[in-house]
């Protein structure tokens, strides 16, 4: 051990928790902009934690986004998705599959860039759309609020949801 090794705080390891952060983060940036649905959802999948009156994150994962944020300004898309793939369990994909989609459903569409990194990372991952297809369909209906505004919304129409 360095002199200084104490001062480093967290290790670099890439864990399954570091990988679920990390790649939330690289859906949010996907399209340049960071909206303030994105960071709720984030917040609300890594723990969000009142600190005085504003919304922040709490302290045990604090670090985790601390180190999430580090990773993906210093590593491509790329370089994440092969240190992951072979990480994750096929549950953990599919969990940080969903979640990503979420992330870019939350602000009421998802852009061309999140849907292409969505592919990206569904391709690095080896889990097929017909696979996937049944938690998209859901995700898709999570954040359709419209259904509850339109009520000629081709979803409420008698049998139109099947999931």
């Amino acid at each position: 051990m360095g002199l200084f090794d104490m001062f480093k705080g967290d290790s670099d390891e890439m864990t399954p928790h570091l990988a679920f952060a990390t790649g939330l983060l690289y859906m949010m940036g996907a399209d340049g902009e960071m909206d303030n649905e994105e960071i709720g959802h984030l917040l609300s999948v890594i723990g969000g934690a009142s600190e005085g009156g504003s919304i922040g994150v709490g302290a045990n994962n604090k670090a985790l986004l601390d180190r999430a944020v580090k990773y993906s300004r210093k590593n491509s898309i790329d370089t994440f998705l092969t240190e992951v793939s072979p990480l994750l369990t096929e549950a953990q994909k599919l969990c940080m599959l969903v979640n990503m989609l979420d992330s870019s459903l939350s602000d009421g569409e998802s852009e061309k860039e999140e849907q292409a990194l969505f592919m990206k990372v569904i391709n690095a991952f080896g889990i097929s759309e017909e696979t996937f297809k049944p938690l998209f369909d859901v995700i898709v209906l999570k954040n359709d609020r419209s259904v509850f505004t339109n009520k000629n919304h081709p979803r409420n129409q008698i049998g139109a949801v099947n999931v």
